[in-house]
Order: C-alpha cells, then sequence, then structure tokens
C-alpha cells in the first residue's frame, strides 16, 4: 500500500520501503506464475507438491529474514510480512499459505531464536533450503487455547526423555521432518512446567496417526501425531527446560501477526476479483456494479480493508521496532480474521450461482477464512487479552 508522492509516484507506507516493493513485484511474479494456476489442483488432491518448499528456498523466501551465515538473506521481520501478505493476495490458497508458512515462519524461528548453534545447523540450514520441512506441535485433543492444559509428557531420563502423547491439528503434520514439540515436564505441566523438545520423524516411537479432512485449507496437509515411548536426546531441548510457556507466547505474536498480514492480502485479492465482475457481469441491461447497493457493499468492504491494513501495519512496524505490540498485534488478529471472512462471504454473494464456480476461488477463500477466528489464538481468547490489556 503506498501515497502519492508530489511526483505522481506512489511511495510505501511505512514500515515499507523501496526495498520492500522491489521484493513485493518480486514475490508476485513468482507466486502468479508458479503457485496460481496449480491451486485448484493442489486442494483437489489435498496437498501441494513438495518440491515447492525446495523452489521457494531456491529463490530465498523461505529464509528472508533469517541471516546470511545460514543461508538467508539477512532481511528482517518487514521482508517476510511481504511475502506473508502476497502469498495469499496473489496465490488465492489458504493451505499453499499455510504449509509454507507454518514452516518457515511458525516451526522455523523459534529454533533459531531459542535454539543452539548445533540446532540452527541441524534444521536451519536445511529448512531455510526447504530440504526439511519443519511444523510446531502445540495443540492436543485436549489443550487448544489453554496451552498449560497440554499432557504430552517428556520424562527426564539420564541423557534426555521419554516422551509420550498426542498432538492434533498441526500443520505440516504429516510430512514435517521435524517437529518443534511443546511437551511437560514436570508432572504438574503448568506455565512453569512447559518444555520444547524437537522431535525427528524417524526416532522410534513418532507416528503420524492419520491425515486429518477440513473444511478449508485443503491442500496442506494437517495430521494428528502419537508418540509412544520416544526417545529423545537432551541436545534436542529447545531453550531452557521448564522455560516453554515463555517460548510459546513470543512465537504467538508473530503467529498471529502473520495471519493479520495474510487475511489482509486475501482479502484484497477476492475484493478485486469481484470488482472485475461487477463492472463485466450485466443484468437488466447493465453491469451489476451500477446499482446503488452493490457500489455500497464494495464501499464497504474497501473501507473495512483499509482499516484492517493500518491496523496490521501498525501492529508490524511496533512489532519490528522491538516495541510491545501484544495490544495492536492482538487487535489485528482479531479485526483482520474475521473481516476477511465477511469479505469473502459478501464477495460470494456478489457472484451469485457464479460464486460457487472454482474458476474464481470465491467459494475457497470463504472455506479458507473460517479458520482464521479459531487458528492461532480465537477470537474469545483474542478478546479476553485485550480485555486485560484494558486493566480489567
Amino acid at each position: 500500500m503506498s501515497v502519492i508522492k508530489d511526483t505522481g509516484v506512489r511511495a510505501p507506507l511505512p514500515p515499507f520501503t523501496d526495498e520492500h516493493e522491489e521484493l513485493r513485484e518480486s514475490a508476485r511474479r513468482f507466486v502468479s506464475k508458479e503457485i496460481a494456476p496449480n491451486v485448484e489442483d493442489w486442494d483437489q488432491e489435498r496437498e501441494f507438491p513438495r518440491e515447492l518448499f525446495a523452489r521457494c528456498g531456491e529463490l530465498g523466501l523461505l529464509g528472508l529474514k533469517f541471516p546470511e551465515e545460514y543461508g538467508g538473506q539477512g532481511g528482517t521481520c518487514v521482508h517476510d510480512a511481504v511475502w506473508i501478505e502476497e502469498l495469499s493476495r496473489s496465490g488465492g490458497s489458504g493451505g499453499v499459505a499455510a504449509g509454507l508458512n507454518a514452516h518457515a515462519s511458525i516451526a522455523m524461528p523459534p529454533v533459531f531464536n531459542f535454539g543452539t548453534e548445533e540446532q540452527r545447523q541441524r534444521w536451519i540450514v536445511p529448512g531455510i533450503k526447504g530440504e526439511l520441512i519443519g511444523a510446531l506441535g502445540i495443540t492436543e485433543p485436549g489443550a487448544g487455547s489453554d496451552v498449560a492444559g497440554i499432557r504430552t509428557f517428556a520424562r527426564k531420563v539420564p541423557g534426555g526423555y521419554v516422551v509420550n502423547g498426542s498432538k492434533t491439528f498441526i500443520t505440516n503434520g504429516v510430512r514435517a521432518d521435524f517437529l518443534v514439540c511443546a511437551v511437560k515436564t514436570t508432572e504438574e505441566g503448568g506455565h512453569h512446567g512447559l518444555s520444547f523438545l524437537v522431535l525427528d520423524r524417524e526416532m522410534p516411537g513418532y507416528e503420524v496417526t492419520r491425515k486429518l479432512e477440513k473444511m478449508g485449507w485443503h491442500s496442506s496437509d494437517t495430521g494428528e501425531l502419537a508418540f509412544t515411548d520416544m526417545e529423545v536426546p537432551e541436545e534436542n531441548l529447545l531453550g531452557s527446560e521448564n522455560g516453554g510457556f515463555y517460548l510459546i507466547m513470543a512465537n504467538f505474536q508473530w503467529e498471529r501477526l502473520s495471519m493479520a498480514l495474510a487475511a489482509v492480502g486475501g482479502m484484497q485479492r477476492v475484493f478485486e476479483v469481484t470488482l472485475d465482475y461487477a463492472k463485466e457481469r450485466e443484468a437488466f441491461g447493465r453491469p451489476i456494479g451500477k446499482f446503488q447497493a452493490i457500489r455500497h457493499k464494495f464501499a464497504e468492504m474497501a473501507t473495512k480493508i483499509e482499516a484492517s491494513r493500518a491496523l496490521t501495519y501498525t501492529g508490524l512496524r511496533l512489532f519490528a521496532e522491538g516495541h510491545d505490540a501484544i495490544r495492536e498485534v492482538t487487535m489485528a488478529k482479531l479485526l483482520t480474521q474475521r473481516t476477511m471472512l465477511e469479505v469473502a462471504d459478501e464477495c460470494l454473494q456478489i457472484h451469485g450461482g457464479y460464486g460457487y464456480m472454482r474458476e474464481y476461488g470465491i467459494e475457497r477463500a470463504v472455506r479458507d477464512a473460517r479458520l482464521g477466528p479459531i487458528g492461532g489464538g480465537t477470537d474469545e481468547v483474542m478478546k479476553e487479552i485485550l480485555g486485560r490489556q484494558l486493566g480489567l
């Protein structure tokens, strides 16, 4: 998004610069050419090719914010934000975006931020190349938003841990090579008894119990996992023992901001597709966009999108500058996920029966958008956080 300079050329809005806009154009070309034409087939196949990770790694898109010494591009989270937003805006697939982002923006950052040099070399370097795929394992059958209720237990033994438990709704869970997994390391668990272990799928006792069928995100694999007497070496401990709750909270901020950015890109896409449709589709002898009721719908949607974008970019700017951005990021996540669903549904209504046709991607957008108010912390959790921020 940009403003008009005196020269008539659009200038990028903070926190973006001309460099970020160049990245945006490059990402848009790649996504439009190599991802967008395939998303319907991948939705039908219920997964996108593993080779896409390697292709994104080859182009440097998985390592935008990681240092060059690990194979990254040496950028910041703002570079990553450009990629996340453009992937949704030009790609039109919540499933593809979820799979790629779950790896590069959700699973890898904790390993880099809290891991040892050996752990970075083991998982970050090949992860940036797309040679290994990562996933984050927090949600369990009995613990979602209530992360303190995690029951998967890692019993301390000489040289490491023995892990028993299960995880569910894990994006990339079926084909992940490594899982950044939340476990309790005390019998009581809770906020002061959680830790993170990085689990390799080849470890005995690690099992993908099933691939889940979902309402949306069809092209991303979502799995249930089980761990039975898994022997995990001590060097796979990420960060400090019993310090996992801090790691979860630190990771949640970027995960929620990523979801807000993806929603901004996604709602912009369906808006533009529907706007073009309204200019061409005729009823009663004139384009439907000429009807007052339709014009007003577009005016309302445009306003909601710009409000969502402004709040999200404010959260991104504060986060990138190292400020406390919990309130703004939480607001952005809460607003954008519902707005994405509302905008997609309104666009479906404007398309009428054509909205159900896969060629427009609107029906897919509606299905994909419904997870937004649930994933990464439900609307109810966001409201609770904000209520406490207000001193209530």
